[in-house]
C-alpha cells in the first residue's frame, strides 16, 4: 500500500480515492503544483490534508473562513491529526503557544487567513518552522468580478517567490473557464497542473418556479418535502432575511437569520447552532454559506434570483454533500429582472464591467426560462457536456410547453412603443398589463390610455400570462428597463418582432407540482433505505453521537456521519476489528469512540 493510501485508510478510514483525488495526492506529494476544482462534497480537503500529513513539515492553509476555523481543526483532531489556527479570535496565550508548537513542527497541519499574511510577523514566523505544502482554499475569491472577492487574497501570489520549493495548492468548488485562468494568474499557478473535475451534482434536484407569493411557496416546500430538514433560504436583502427567518418562525419552522448587519456574535451563535443543531433552516444573504461542512443539508431555497450561473451553483452546492437526494429550489418573478437591471445600471465600475454583469444575469435568465434539461443547461454553464436529459430536474419531470409567443410580445412591444412615441410616456410592466387587458383603472382613465389602439387587446393571456411573457421578454433582451421606477422601453432587437422578422418562442409554465419520486440512478443507490431491521440501531447510533457531540462542544458530524452510521447500523459489528472495517472509521476514531458505538449497538439488541 502506497503512504498516501495507507494515510487515507489508517486516518480517514477509507479504503479506496474518488475520481481525481488519488493524482492530485500523489502530484502535491512529489512537490508539484496544482490547481483543482472540484465540486462541493467532492472531497477536496483530502486533496491537502493527505499530502500535508505525508510530506516533511507542516501544511500551511490559507482559508478566509474565520469563523469554520475551530470546527475544522476539531474535525482533524478527531481524527488524530495534530492540527491548529491562528486568528483574530485567540488571546495572546493562545497565539504563542499555537505559534511554538509551529516552531517545534508539533502539527500537521496549521490553518490562517489571508490577511494575517498581510502582517510581516507571520511570514517571519512561518520561515521559522518547515512547511510541507501551501493550500489555498475557496481559491475563487481572488476572482475581483465573483461575487466573494477578497483582497487579501491577491497578496497570495507571493508565497512562490518567498518559498520558491514549497508546493501549493489551490482549491474552488465553482469556477468557469475564465474565473480559472484569473485564478492561475492572479496566483502565479499558471505552470501548475489543473485537475477539473465534473460539476455534476446527481443527487440534487434543481426545481424553478414563477413567484406566487413566494413565502408560502416555500413554507409549502419545506412542510410537504422537507419536515424537519437542515436547510438554507437565501434572500437578496438584510430586512427580506429578516422578515423571512421571523415569518418562518411563527410558522413553526425553526429558522434563524444570517447577515452582515448583525453584530459579530449573533452571526457567530447562529452558525454554530446551524453546524450543530438538527434541522434548522438558516436563513442568509449570500454572505454566509462558503466552506459550510454540514452534509445533511437537505435543501437549498433562493427567493430572490442569483445575480450570476456560478454563485447559483456555488450556493445550490451546500446541499447534499453526503451524497443523499436534496433540493436546490428558486422562484423568480418579474421583478427580479427589473430588480437586477436596475441594480447593474446603477452599480459602481466602467461600463466593462457592467457589460460582465449583464452577461452574468443573462446566463442565470436563460437557465430560468430554458425548456430544456436544468442541468444540462447549468454544466454547458462550466464548458461540460451531458450526454442525456437527467430526469432528475423540473424541467425532466414535468416538462414545460413552449409556445409561439410572436403575436403577443407584438402587442406587449406595440403597447410600449405607442406609450412612448406616440405620448412621450413610459411606464412599468403593471400599466402596460393593465392596458392591454382592457382595464379601465384611475391610472389608464387618467392619463386617457383606453383610448389607445392597444386598449383591451390582450384579453387572450391573463394578467399571470402576461407577467411571464414580459419577463422572457426582458431575458431575451427584447425589452429593457429603466430608472428608478423600473419603466420599460424598447431595444434594438425589438423591431425585428415587431416587423414580424423573428419569431418569440416562450415558455409556458406547468400548474403540475414536480413529482418528487423521481431519481437518477445514482440519487437512487445514495438514498438505499436502511434495512427495516437496521432502523432502530440507526437511531440509537444517531442519540448516542448527538449527545457526544453536546459533551465535546462540536457538530455531530465531527464524530461520525450519518453515511457511517448507516453501515455500522446495517453490519451490526460485534468486535472493534469488524467495527474497524467501516468506511469513516479510521484508527483515532475506533480508538476513541470504538467501544462506545459497540455498547449502544448491544443495547439496542
Amino acid at each position: 500500500m502506497s503512504e498516501p493510501a495507507q494515510v487515507l485508510r489508517t486516518v480517514f478510514g477509507y479504503d479506496s480515492f474518488r475520481g481525481d483525488q488519488q493524482a492530485i495526492v500523489e502530484h502535491v506529494v512529489a512537490g508539484g503544483d496544482a490547481l483543482v476544482l472540484m465540486p462541493t462534497g467532492g472531497g477536496k480537503s483530502l486533496c491537502y490534508q493527505i499530502p500535508a500529513l505525508v510530506r516533511d513539515g507542516v501544511g500551511i492553509v490559507i482559508s478566509p473562513l474565520i469563523a469554520l476555523m475551530q470546527d475544522q481543526v476539531d474535525a482533524l483532531s478527531a481524527l488524530g491529526v495534530r492540527a491548529g489556527f491562528l486568528n483574530s479570535t485567540q488571546d495572546p496565550d493562545e497565539r504563542r503557544m499555537m505559534e511554538a508548537l509551529y516552531v517545534a513542527g508539533e502539527l500537521d497541519l496549521l490553518y490562517l487567513a489571508p490577511e494575517r499574511l498581510r502582517m510581516e510577523s507571520t511570514p517571519q514566523l512561518l520561515s521559522r518552522g518547515k512547511i510541507s505544502l501551501f493550500a489555498i482554499d475557496e481559491a475563487h475569491c481572488v476572482s475581483q468580478w465573483g461575487h466573494d472577492f477578497r483582497p487579501d487574497y491577491l497578496q497570495l501570489s507571493h508565497l512562490h517567490e518567498r518559498w520558491p520549493e514549497v508546493p501549493r495548492i489551490a482549491l474552488t468548488a465553482t469556477a468557469t473557464e475564465a474565473t480559472r485562468k484569473e485564478i492561475a494568474s492572479r496566483l502565479n499557478l499558471e505552470q501548475a497542473r489543473h485537475f477539473v473535475s465534473s460539476f455534476d451534482r446527481p443527487n440534487i434536484q434543481y426545481r424553478i418556479v414563477p413567484k406566487n407569493e413566494p413565502k408560502r411557496q416555500l413554507l409549502d416546500l419545506l412542510r410537504t418535502e422537507h419536515k424537519g430538514d437542515a436547510g438554507i433560504v437565501y434572500c437578496l436583502s438584510r430586512s427580506s432575511v429578516d422578515k423571512t427567518a421571523e415569518w418562518l418562525t411563527e410558522q413553526g419552522i425553526q429558522a434563524l437569520p444570517y447577515h452582515a448587519g448583525l453584530d459579530a456574535q449573533t452571526r457567530a451563535t447562529n452558525q454554530a447552532r446551524f453546524l450543530r443543531e438538527d434541522g434548522l433552516v438558516m436563513v442568509a444573504t449570500i454572505a454566509f454559506g462558503m466552506g459550510i461542512d454540514k452534509p445533511d443539508v437537505r435543501f437549498v431555497a433562493h427567493l430572490d434570483l442569483p445575480k450570476s450561473v456560478e454563485g447559483y451553483y456555488q450556493e445550490t452546492g451546500r446541499a447534499g454533500r453526503d451524497g443523499l437526494p436534496s433540493t436546490a429550489w428558486l422562484a423568480y418573478g418579474l421583478q427580479d429582472v427589473v430588480q437586477q437591471r436596475k441594480m447593474i445600471d446603477t452599480s459602481e465600475g466602467d461600463d466593462a464591467h457592467r457589460r460582465r454583469l449583464g452577461q452574468h444575469l443573462d446566463a442565470m435568465l436563460a437557465l430560468c426560462e430554458t425548456v430544456e434539461c436544468r442541468r444540462s443547461g447549468l454544466l454547458a454553464y462550466f464548458n461540460e457536456t451531458l450526454t442525456e436529459a437527467c430526469g432528475n430536474c423540473d424541467t425532466c419531470l414535468t416538462p414545460p410547453e413552449s409556445w409561439d409567443g410572436t403575436i403577443a410580445a407584438q402587442k406587449f412591444l406595440s403597447a410600449v412603443f405607442r406609450l412612448d412615441k406616440e405620448r412621450r410616456q413610459r411606464f412599468g410592466a403593471g400599466q402596460v398589463i393593465d392596458i392591454l387587458l382592457g382595464r379601465k383603472t384611475a391610472k389608464v382613465i387618467q392619463h386617457d390610455h383606453d383610448g389607445l389602439t392597444v386598449f383591451g387587446i390582450g384579453t387572450e393571456l391573463n394578467e399571470s400570462e402576461w407577467r411571464g411573457v414580459v419577463r422572457q421578454l426582458l431575458a431575451q433582451g427584447l425589452l429593457a428597463v429603466e430608472g428608478d421606477y423600473g419603466t420599460l422601453s424598447l431595444t434594438e432587437a425589438s423591431a425585428d418582432v415587431l416587423g414580424r422578422r423573428r419569431e418569440v418562442r416562450l415558455r409556458r409554465e406547468n400548474a403540475a407540482k414536480p413529482p418528487k419520486a423521481a431519481r437518477t440512478a445514482t440519487a437512487k443507490a445514495a438514498a438505499a433505505e436502511l434495512p427495516a431491521e437496521a432502523a432502530p440501531a440507526f437511531e440509537q447510533l444517531r442519540s448516542w453521537r448527538a449527545a457526544t457531540a453536546r459533551e465535546q462542544g462540536v457538530p455531530a458530524y465531527v464524530i461520525f456521519h450519518d453515511a457511517t452510521l448507516r453501515q455500522i447500523a446495517t453490519q451490526a459489528p460485534t468486535t472493534l476489528a469488524e467495527l474497524g472495517t467501516v468506511s469513516g472509521v479510521g484508527e483515532n476514531k475506533l480508538a476513541k469512540y470504538g467501544q462506545a458505538v459497540l455498547d449502544t449497538l448491544a443495547a439496542g439488541g
